[in-house]
C-alpha cells in the first residue's frame, strides 16, 4: 500500500479510537471489531501500540478489570483527548467537504490540464 494511504488510514483509525473512547470505555478486541466494521483491518500488533501511544500522549487513560476470569484493559478518553477531538473536528469537516465536492473526487488519474483560451 502507498505510504500516504497507510499513514492516512492509521490516522483515521486513531481518530476512531479516540472518538469511541470519548463515548464509552473501549478495549482492544472490541475496538478491532469496531474498526473492522468501518473497513479497517488492524491487528493487535498495530492496535495495542496505537492505544499505548495515545495513552503516553495523555489522550487516553487505562484501567484493568477481571472479566470472565481474564484481565481486560479498558481505555477512556481524557479531557485532553476530548479537547483534541473538538479541535480536529472542524478541520476534518473542511477537508471532507473539499475532497467530496471536488470534480476530482474519486478520480483514478490526475486531472487533465485545461487549455487556455486566449
Amino acid at each position: 500500500m502507498v505510504d500516504i494511504v497507510r499513514d492516512a488510514l492509521l490516522a483515521f483509525a486513531r481518530l476512531h479510537v479516540l472518538h469511541h473512547a470519548a463515548a464509552e470505555p473501549i478495549f482492544g478486541l472490541g475496538m478491532m471489531k469496531e474498526l473492522r466494521r468501518h473497513g479497517y483491518v488492524i491487528g493487535p500488533g498495530t492496535l495495542y501500540p496505537l492505544l499505548h501511544r495515545l495513552e503516553a500522549d495523555g489522550l487516553l487513560v487505562s484501567r484493568t478489570e477481571v472479566v470472565g476470569g481474564k484481565t481486560r484493559t479498558y481505555y477512556e478518553s481524557t479531557a485532553k483527548g476530548r479537547k483534541a477531538l473538538r479541535s480536529i473536528g472542524p478541520k476534518i469537516a473542511e477537508l471532507a467537504d473539499e475532497l467530496l465536492s471536488s470534480p476530482h473526487a474519486g478520480a483514478t488519474h490526475p486531472p487533465r490540464k485545461r487549455k487556455r483560451s486566449g
